[in-house]
């Protein structure tokens, strides 16, 4: 009889190990752990096709780590009717190229609580993200491409 119980012991947790090996694995594959800058954006919806470039009077990153992901944007000019400012974060789901996000916290609240599958691709320091955003009872269902840069951590020692 112990030796049944050690049995599916043992089996239980080879069971466990290849699993967490699996999920590593599918980690390693793509690289997404890290800040990324986000470059450009762009937004097709009813036809119509919307090209952001956020180098010039805006701000946006996204932080991924192992299990969560985060993102803040804001906008470079001042006064009161010219601020932009959106940020939000949840966890993730990453399972060969399809990054799905589970969108847990967001200033625009109604994106709350919503899944957003993409499609992601790494080439060197490069990660092009494109899926459709949609939202069941709203107006929000377009396909949206975003293109980021990685940002180097800083070297030890340097002022930064």
């Amino acid at each position: 009889m112990k030796s049944k119980i050690v049995a599916a012991f043992i089996c239980l947790l080879a069971i466990s190990c290849a699993r967490e090996t699996e999920e590593k694995n599918d980690r390693i594959k793509l690289p997404m752990t890290g800040t990324w800058k986000l470059l450009s954006g762009t937004l097709i919806e009813n036809g119509d096709t919307t090209i952001t470039d956020y180098t010039k009077d805006r701000s946006f990153i996204k932080i991924i780590n192992d299990s969560h992901f985060a993102f803040l944007h804001h906008g470079f000019r001042t006064g009161k009717d010219s601020a932009v400012f959106s940020a939000g974060g949840g966890t993730y789901t990453l399972k060969d190229s399809v990054y799905t996000e589970h969108l847990e916290y967001c200033n625009a609240r109604d994106w709350e609580g919503h899944d957003f599958s993409f499609t992601v691709s790494i080439h060197n320091d490069t990660l092009v993200q494109q899926g459709v955003e949609k939202i069941a009872g709203s107006n929000v269902n377009r396909y949206n491409i975003e293109k980021y840069v990685r940002i180097k951590a800083p070297s030890a020692g340097t002022d930064k």
